[in-house]
């Protein structure tokens, strides 16, 4: 299978280290705008072959039996529609981003549209670029593909890749996709960017930050170490559905500020053994 990967990050890296490793593909072409990105990716063997944005998007990449968009979600609604254009009729393409919405609509008339996979495979660290990549990322871990206007061959061969990364596949619709991930993904990166950011800003004394950091501490803010160049257009991308989940959030963080404000040990144990209920879900 002859793959291009438009996107040598952490997730697109990821996804071919383990596709050349577990024979998936035979030939990997890396497409990047960034020559660093191209230059490590090939030192350190994520792919065979690399070619400068505007030449991959435009060459022989195109002739790949599937093409893997793993970029922001901004340049993906911006380069999709162009490489539709021009890939043959054998050839699909798919995404890894994760907001879906948006995207459909960038080709919903496209005479092309059964050619393309949305697909959000919920692995990663708050690591970015090639270094980042690493083997088994997406072993034993959920891929929700978005298939409502896909060709069933085109969906098979998605299929075929994801269970070649050993991921559990779930499928949804886009606008129900972006609604879930709102409340489960991208509050959580949100929550963790704001408590940085407080922390930051009432804690000048970083070495304090440091030492005083225990593991709930450093779970909690690790998402804070993320890429905002991927996470800001999520956030724009997936507006409608995060606006409505932070609302949500901040109507409960009102919450608790008063019950603390008013030294309501009551309110705020009821507060916590509601919430307490998340374990039965994520025993």
């Amino acid at each position: 299978m002859k793959i291009t990967v438009i996107g040598l990050g952490l997730i697109g890296g990821s996804m071919t280290l383990d596709l050349k490793a577990r024979k998936f593909a035979t030939h990997i072409m890396g497409v990047d705008n960034n020559p660093e990105h191209c230059k490590k990716a090939l030192e350190l063997g994520i792919v065979d072959e690399i070619s400068p944005l505007q030449r991959g998007i435009e060459g022989d990449c195109l002739k790949s039996d599937i093409i893997i968009l793993a970029v922001p979600v901004t340049e993906t609604v911006k380069l999709l529609p162009h490489i539709l254009d021009q890939i043959g009729e054998d050839t699909v393409v798919m995404d890894a981003g994760s907001a879906k919405n948006e995207i459909g609509k960038s080709i919903k008339k496209h005479p092309k549209r059964k050619q393309f996979v949305g697909t959000h495979p919920i692995a990663g660290t708050e690591n970015s670029g090639p270094t980042a990549a690493i083997h088994n990322l997406f072993d034993n871990k959920i891929c929700i593909l978005c298939v409502d206007e896909s060709a069933l061959w085109a969906v098979e061969r998605i299929t075929e890749l994801y269970e070649a990364l050993n991921m559990k596949l779930l499928f949804m619709k886009a606008d129900e996709h972006d609604m879930h991930v709102a409340y489960v993904s991208h509050i959580s990166h949100i929550s963790s960017f704001a408590l940085a950011t407080t922390v930051l800003e009432i804690e000048k004394n970083t070495s304090t930050i440091f030492d005083l950091a225990g593991s709930g501490f450093a779970s909690t803010v690790r998402l804070a170490k993320s890429s905002p160049d991927m996470w800001a257009p999520i956030f724009e991308h997936n507006s409608k559905y995060v606006s409505k989940a932070l609302g949500t959030y901040i109507k409960h963080l009102t919450k608790f500020k008063k019950n603390i404000d008013k030294k309501n040990s009551k309110g705020t144990h009821e507060a916590m053994t509601k919430a307490n209920a998340i374990r039965k879900i994520l025993k």
